[in-house]
């Protein structure tokens, strides 16, 4: 099958469930992208069963001591192409003689192979939904030399066995201040476990989300110059994707957990960058 009959037929069916997610009844199709945009980066996912994820387009992230990071593994076991979607998974560490990870973890950047500055991002997925879940979606950078390493969008983000969805901006300013008075994370109210379009539309002045077409939160850059010199917008550097598949730390809170001995997926269907048409 040629790529843009598969690329048809994921705007036509549905994906059947695979180990621990559920059969899904939700619509497949993109939201409509208005015709100021054109696409510049996406995947389809349509390797091979079995393979790594586009090499020219995806490496896995370095493990380091964040929660997301700590237990990442590059393995073809948490991190792979299965009907047509990016499997990431978290699974039992019972194979690396010597890792004293307790799991290990699937998830693949663009960094190094693809940055934008605004546009807007699209991506298909479902997860399982149990205690300790912590999948994402996301933009960041990792320029500690700049104001930049401060800017964080999190297109979506799942806690645990919660039937919701996280999207936030984390700027310099929220990141240094928890008192910064400005609303920086929402959520909505969904069934994680079927099939959702998570849309995230970043400009110059705004950072919107939106889940199947419908908006669900907003960050707005303040007109306020004291706010603008601590950094309430920090999101006029480039940006690079990640996705991944990990388990929380507990922090304090039940639903996150992580059981160690068990299995936590995610399936990523497609993600697709737009940015507006230059004049």
């Amino acid at each position: 099958m040629t790529d843009i009959c598969k690329f048809m037929e994921k705007s036509l069916m549905m994906l059947t469930g695979f180990f621990v997610l559920a059969s899904d009844t939700s619509p497949v199709s993109a939201q409509k992208v208005s015709d100021d945009y054109v696409l510049v980066f996406s995947d389809e996912f349509n390797q091979p069963d079995g393979s790594r994820p586009d090499p020219a387009k995806w490496s896995c992230p370095p493990r380091l001591h964040a929660t997301w990071s700590r237990w990442i593994a590059d393995s073809r076991d948490v991190a792979f192409i299965k009907g047509g979607a990016l499997v990431c998974r978290a699974i039992p560490n019972r194979g690396l003689p010597g890792d004293t990870a307790r799991m290990l973890t699937g998830a693949v950047f663009t960094k190094g192979k693809f940055e934008f500055r605004y546009g807007k991002v699209e991506v298909r997925m479902r997860t399982n939904r149990t205690v300790g879940n912590f999948p994402a979606a996301w933009l960041r950078t990792w320029d500690t030399g700049r104001q930049a390493w401060h800017s964080e969008i999190d297109i979506v983000e799942m806690f645990g066995n919660k039937r919701e969805s996280a999207h936030t901006a984390h700027s310099q300013l929220t990141v240094s201040n928890a008192r910064h008075g400005q609303r920086n994370v929402f959520t909505h109210k969904l069934n994680t476990t079927r099939w959702h379009v998570y849309g995230v539309e970043w400009t110059e002045n705004s950072i919107l989300w939106t889940v199947d077409g419908e908006k669900v939160g907003e960050y707005v850059k303040s007109a306020d110059e004291r706010l603008l010199a601590q950094g309430q917008w920090s999101f006029d550097f480039p940006l690079f994707l990640v996705l991944n598949q990990s388990v929380g730390d507990g922090g304090g809170y039940a639903h996150f957990v992580p059981q160690t001995g068990k299995t936590y997926e995610t399936r990523f269907d497609w993600v697709r960058v737009y940015q507006k048409k230059t004049p």
